[in-house]
């Protein structure tokens, strides 16, 4: 009984009914992509708002305590279309591999097969991928992770993530528009090309 219930709190608001997205599911917890950030200030801490490194037009900003989740943080663009909510990340509340194999069977109950698997061969990390389109052929992409390593680079436990790949690019061509790179600071962001070996400077690049 305990199981459903929470089962039933997180899992169908993920696929509510949405008549303007046909298929591809947009909403969970009561966010939406595409939708502006200004509408959640109820269920955000703007004051915990920070620029994302290396993607600098986009911000993230945390969540306040949802019913049936951790925590979790919503990512939105500040260029193209300021404050349009770009990616939602959750984590739920319940970290057992039990309720990552509950929810799984409802994921693909609804979106059908994963596109992908992302997990490790260890299964430590173990992850699925669906690729949908929505209405207006937005490719929406939605991950469900179970993790049980000590990687801090992954979140432990279940958790998840929606995106729209267009609206983030959108985003960084936006800023890249505004902000041209300068000549040679490829250099400088990891951006190598063979013919570049020669040039480079590889003291700092080995322990001493």
């Amino acid at each position: 009984m305990e199981r459903n219930f929470w089962l039933s709190l997180v899992v169908v608001p993920l696929f509510c009914a949405c008549p303007s997205y046909a298929d591809a599911p947009h909403k969970i917890a009561g966010f939406v992509l595409g939708a502006n950030i200004s509408q959640y200030d109820k269920l955000v801490r703007m004051d915990s708002a920070i620029p994302i490194r290396h993607m600098e037009y986009l911000t993230e900003v945390e969540t306040t305590k949802i019913l049936g989740y951790k925590n979790g943080y919503i990512s939105y663009g500040t260029c193209a279309q300021p404050g349009r909510i770009v990616k939602i990340k959750l984590k739920y509340a319940i970290p057992d591999s039990w309720f990552f194999e509950e929810l799984l069977k409802r994921f693909k109950k609804r979106l059908g097969e994963p596109s992908e698997w992302k997990g490790d061969p260890f299964r430590t990390l173990i992850a699925w991928k669906w690729s949908l389109k929505d209405a207006q052929k937005n490719n929406i992409t939605v991950i469900l992770q179970h993790y049980t390593g000590n990687d801090e680079e992954y979140t432990s436990g279940n958790s998840l993530r929606l995106t729209v790949r267009k609206f983030i690019e959108e985003e960084r061509q936006c800023y890249e528009k505004k902000f041209p790179e300068a000549p040679g600071s490829d250099m400088q962001d990891g951006i190598y090309r063979p013919e570049d070996r020669n040039r480079i400077d590889y003291n700092p690049l080995i322990p001493e």
